[in-house]
Order: structure tokens, then sequence, then C-alpha cells
């Protein structure tokens, strides 16, 4: 088999240095999602996708359907590519919904003993009623799981104020991260810039991940998520945080943090004579 030369192709053309390229990143993370990616695949796909990934998220109850073997096999290798892995809200707002409160624990017990680094804590589905959001947190954190707060509705329009308070609650009761949910940041088709605007001037978005909205949206086309995506780029920096990436459209969001996509650069440069 024929070496990769290890010289970047296209060395002359400079990328943005106001992109973090260097993992681990405390800005610009791309979370990907793992609907159930084979391991034969997930290798492949990291073979190429793992410096521009850096979290993976097991969607909604996936991680129920595993052999715990093939379970831990994936875990490992996201781990030997840096890439840090959580369990989708989804799953959590079941448990909760038909086991009560106190299933918690073992879930996240068991969560941390499966190798899992975080927990989503959502309201998507299921709300989370009085101090449910901040003992479900703490829980979390006392089981020795990073916590990913979310706030925001798949179905319903949440003012940016009460988007605000739920994160501060999140982050109070021991959240690393909050996500906003993609289906918040859209209204017919559009970014919802008044909504971003608000968040921008009340949160610290350092500490915020922007979710990307998909197919189980309704209404939703795959030019919804390409704008929504490369409106956020543009408004908040190559660097803004972003998840619900697709492993497919991993490459392509790394080029457009980087100006190479169809946004182009911000400025052109005069051609040399």
């Amino acid at each position: 088999m024929a070496m990769i030369s290890a010289k970047e192709p296209f060395a002359m053309v400079p990328l943005t240095s106001a992109r973090s390229r260097e993992k681990p990143r405390k800005s610009g993370l791309t979370m990907m999602m793992d609907w159930g990616l084979p391991l034969g695949q997930q290798r492949d796909w990291l073979e190429l996708l793992a410096p521009s990934v850096d979290l993976a998220k097991f969607v909604v109850g996936t991680s129920r359907l595993y052999s715990e073997e093939y379970l831990r096999g994936k875990i490992d290798l996201y781990r030997q590519n840096n890439v840090h892995t959580f369990i989708g809200g989804q799953f959590l707002e079941y448990v909760y919904s038909s086991q009560g409160l106190a299933a918690a624990q073992p879930f996240f017990e068991e969560a941390k003993r499966l190798g899992f680094d975080a927990i989503e804590v959502s309201d998507n589905v299921v709300p989370l009623e009085g101090d449910a959001r901040r003992t479900l947190i703490r829980t979390a954190v006392d089981c020795g799981l990073e916590v990913h707060g979310e706030v925001g509705s798949k179905s319903d329009e949440t003012s940016a104020a009460q988007l605000i308070a739920q994160a501060n609650e999140c982050f109070d009761a021991g959240a690393d991260v909050v996500l906003v949910e993609g289906a918040e940041l859209l209204i017919k088709g559009e970014p919802n810039r008044r909504l971003l605007s608000e968040l921008r001037n009340g949160m610290d978005t350092s500490r915020i991940i922007f979710e990307l909205i998909g197919p189980w949206v309704p209404g939703t086309h795959n030019c919804d998520v390409y704008d929504l995506k490369k409106f956020l780029i543009s408004e908040f920096g190559p660097d803004v945080n972003l998840a619900n990436v697709m492993p497919e459209h991993i490459w392509e969001t790394e080029a457009l943090r980087v100006g190479l996509s169809v946004t182009g650069p911000s400025a052109l440069a005069a051609a040399a004579e």
C-alpha cells in the first residue's frame, strides 16, 4: 500500500487562525450523533474525522440495544480518538417518566460503569417539574459524570429569558455545558435572529452548544440544517460550539468553519501581481 504523505495538500492556502484545530479544545466543539454506527464504520469515520470531533452522542435509548461487549468496544474506540461520549437526554427522560426519580442514580452508576464520560439532562419530551432538573444534575455529578444540560423544546417556542434561566439553573446545579434545542433556533425555516441575539447577550456562549435540527423536527429540510449552521458560524465565529452533526457532515462542517465551504472567506485578498 502506498504511503500517504504527512505534508498538507494546498499548503499555500492559509486556514483561519480563529479556528481551534488542536484537541482537546475549549471552544469550537463539534458533537457528532451516533445513531448506531457499526464498529467498522465508526473506525473508518474516525480515521478521517477524529481531529474534528470532540463529543459523540449515543442518541435516544440506542445504548440499551447493544450487547455490553459491543457497547464497550464503541466507547473505547471513541476514547482512543480523544472523543468524549455521552448518552442523549431522551433515554434519561424515559427512565425518569417510567420509573421515577429514584431510578436516576442506578442509571447514572450504570453509565459510569460502562465507561461513558457524561450524561445529558433534558426535558424535550418529559417536563422536569420543581427541583427534578437540579436533583438529576447533582446526582449525576455525584456519580462521577459530567453533565450536559439541555434547554428548550422541540414543539413549543421558549423565550430567551426562559432559556437563560433554565441554563443558569443547570450551571448552578453543576452542569459543565448547556445545549440549546435546535428547534428553538429556527422560525419558519429561518434562523431565529432575535432569540440568538438575546442569548448572546445573556449567556456565556463559551459554555453553550447550539444544536442543529434534523429530520426529527417536522418540516425540516436539509437546506434548513445547512442554513442554520452557516448562520451560527457567521454570527458567532468559527469556534462556535455545534451539536447534532451527522458523521457525513463533519468534514463539510470543518470546511465551513475555516471559510472553505460555500460561505467563502470573510474578506477577499487582492490578487498578487
